[in-house]
């Protein structure tokens, strides 16, 4: 059911590339059960977001230190004794103080991901460069050492993710992990229901981006009935 007008017409920045990941995408979602329009539109969706729309399969952290404050406020935004974030107004927007750490650490996308991802997600500390070798990578942007060894063990049978993780930025291995991470979690279950909002929690763990998956998944389902 999916094809190559589809994907350039959800995702046309990808047109470069689509011929390379389609026939991937298809048979890593035939494997998987992702086998009727709901689950197809709601997997494109979900994956085509989490990727930038088929175009991005490593995690970029190259952020400044707003973006530091903004996306994790409670490590580098600056807040007051009582706790509340330091705010200003900004062409209109409220946007947050950055703390110290967050200037240090000002367009230093290694050292970022040292920090944030140290000590979780089966990561050692933040000495040990655990973060920034296992950072998010494939289409549903697997993240951190427990991630990489429980996907590489489901993928192939073995631990060669913890070895050469760059194996999730080429496209099979980066469809496949999607489709690993989209059965694990039992998502077909969820994309049958109703409630999209819960399937963008299970993959982001909050509503980060929803609107824009809610409305792709809508497109998708519409050429897909």
């Amino acid at each position: 059911m999916l094809n190559r007008e589809m994907f350039i017409t959800l995702f046309p920045k990808s047109a470069a590339s689509v011929d390379v990941y389609l026939p991937i995408v298809q048979a890593v979602t035939l494997a998987n059960n992702i086998d009727t329009p709901r689950r197809l539109a709601a997997f494109m969706a979900q994956v085509g977001h989490e990727s930038a729309g088929f175009t991005t399969l490593i995690e970029n952290l190259n952020y400044s230190a707003d973006g530091l404050a903004a996306t994790w406020g409670a490590r580098f935004a600056q807040r007051t004794s009582a706790g509340q974030y330091i705010t200003v107004m900004d062409g209109g927007r409220v946007r947050r103080l950055p703390n110290s750490d967050a200037q240090k650490l000002h367009r230093q996308p290694e050292a970022i991901a040292n920090r944030v991802y140290s000590n979780r997600l089966g990561n050692g500390s933040e000495a040990s460069g655990e973060g920034w070798l296992y950072r998010g990578r494939g289409l549903i942007q697997i993240t951190g050492k427990s991630n990489y060894q429980h996907c590489s063990l489901g993928l192939y049978g073995d631990e060669r993710l913890l070895e050469t993780p760059q194996l999730l930025e080429q496209w099979p291995g980066a469809v496949a992990s999607a489709g690993w991470y989209w059965s694990s979690r039992q998502l077909n279950a969820r994309a049958d229901g109703q409630d999209f909002e819960a399937l963008t929690r299970a993959i982001n763990g909050g509503l980060n981006g929803h609107v824009q998956r809610l409305a792709v998944f809508e497109r998708a389902l519409g050429l897909l009935s």
